[in-house]
């Protein structure tokens, strides 16, 4: 004999109570703006130590994504995430980690079985409608610039 949709109901509320969707909305922000903060402010440490432009474009996200890996590597950024919520998954961060991540938890596997074809479990969505939607808006803006709508 199974069990009724509302004992279901009422069993899934009790194992599940609510969280607190303000104070998850309130770190989140906090958190990610002050990934934010730190990418500016390696941003301005850069540029301060005499670096170029193009150096500063490339030396902030890099220091970004080895930093996360390395956090991840070692369960510090899972902790981070945990107090974070969606605060973490600022893009470059959230990507680096999504990467990490998946190498960590299939190295057992092997180089190639594992950490080879695994590497992009979580992140290949985010390369395939990244690449999707920057090649549709590419071509949307080739139409207005043919039809004269923007110079």
């Amino acid at each position: 004999m199974g069990i009724s949709k509302s004992d279901y109901s009422k069993m899934a509320d009790k194992a599940s109570p609510n969280s607190p969707k303000l104070l998850n909305a309130v770190k989140a922000f906090l958190f990610g703006g002050g990934i934010c903060l730190l990418g500016q402010l390696l941003n301005t440490l850069f540029e301060s130590l005499g670096l170029g432009e193009r150096q500063v474009r490339l030396a902030t996200p890099a220091l970004l994504i080895v930093a996360t890996a390395v956090l991840t590597g070692i369960g510090v950024f899972d902790k981070i995430a945990r107090q974070a919520g969606a605060g973490t998954i600022v893009p470059i961060t959230g990507f680096a980690n999504s990467v990490a991540a998946s190498a960590i938890e299939f190295r057992a596997e092997g180089q190639v079985f594992g950490i080879g074809c695994k590497i992009f479990t979580i992140a290949g969505p985010v390369i395939l409608y990244g690449i999707l939607s920057a090649w549709a808006l590419g071509v949307i803006y080739y139409i207005l610039k043919i039809l004269e709508v923007i110079s």
